[in-house]
């Protein structure tokens, strides 16, 4: 059984049916309700299609932060081979909010850095539910340093709320280290590419997202503030959240049309927690795919990276 969200109540009710048609099949004591059971996966598929095909931002900011929705951890064993991870910054101490070393993607070499939130309370407590401290976003750069001293593409996984608020954060210089991991990314010789995977919160997301390429799942978000945060800063009224949701524009399609992202990575019919091999692999087809485009290219990747963001906003 699936974590159903609000607006996916239809769905629900009829795939609850479905689950008990199959056990009352299974123990003998129904006739035969093939049929009918396969009357009513019909119409839950019909019923899941017609709700997502016009999902508004707010629905798309439940999707994107679905508990079942595959993170980090997940891509990292699905395509990528001799996951070497690195702890510390060498400064301070260790922060599981993000992962991140050197692997192989398809035989070839990369650094692979990622937000993990955990999926279950026991590994999200470990992984601050994805929020990053001071010393998660220098262990980033030293990870980066290391990508550029060996040349090795750069591969980021997004995935956070936001980086972590805390007082302790604050004291050890969260904003300085946030700026410090977004100008190692736009120091990169190396080429790179970020994917939001789920959520893409403010200035937790741009310390490791600031690439050559950036993509998005369908369903994922990409905001300078959460859409609770942005209500309270504007109306000081948190209830008014799905009215910011909608105003911010932190949708995939509409981020794709301010040319702040490069493409968007198709999500199965409910969203990628239904179907995580299928997103994973997606993903790994376009990863592939732009390796290939940058493995032909003479391009100066710090200066390509340079022009991109600097040509964000500009109206001539």
């Amino acid at each position: 059984m699936y974590n159903y969200l609000d607006f996916e109540k239809p769905v629900q009710d009829l795939e609850g049916k479905i689950l008990e048609l199959k056990k009352l099949s299974e123990s003998g004591e129904a006739v035969d309700v093939a049929d009918e059971i396969a009357r009513l996966e019909k119409r839950s598929t019909d019923a899941l299609r017609e709700v997502y095909r016009s999902l508004t931002p707010w629905q798309k900011v439940q999707v994107a932060r679905h508990p079942d929705r595959p993170h980090f951890l997940d891509y990292a064993r699905g395509l990528f081979t001799d996951f070497t991870p690195l702890a510390g910054d060498r400064k301070f101490g260790e922060d599981a909010a993000i992962l991140g070393g050197f692997a192989r993607f398809r035989g070839q070499p990369v650094a692979l850095i990622g937000q993990e939130k955990g999926s279950d309370t026991k590994s999200r407590l470990k992984h601050n539910f994805g929020s990053v401290r001071p010393e998660g976003y220098r262990k980033a750069v030293r990870i980066m340093e290391l990508a550029d001293r060996f040349k090795l593409p750069m591969i980021t996984l997004v995935d956070t709320a936001g980086a972590y608020p805390g007082i302790g954060a604050e004291e050890r210089g969260q904003a300085e280290a946030i700026a410090r991991s977004t100008s190692a990314c736009l120091a990169l010789k190396s080429p790179s590419i970020s994917i939001v995977i789920g959520e893409g919160g403010s200035g937790g997301a741009i310390a490791i997202a600031t690439a050559n390429r950036v993509y998005m799942l369908e369903h994922a978000i990409y905001s300078v503030i959460s859409p609770e945060g942005a209500a309270s800063i504007l109306w000081r009224d948190t209830t008014r959240s799905k009215e910011a949701a909608t105003n911010m524009k932190i949708t995939a399609h509409d981020l794709l049309d301010l040319k702040i992202i490069d493409a968007i990575i198709p999500e199965p019919v409910g969203g990628a927690h239904r179907a995580p091999d299928t997103v994973i692999s997606a993903t790994g087809d376009l990863i592939a795919k732009t390796l290939a485009e940058f493995a032909q290219s003479n391009a100066d990747f710090r200066e390509h990276r340079r022009e991109k963001y600097l040509s964000m906003g500009r109206s001539l």
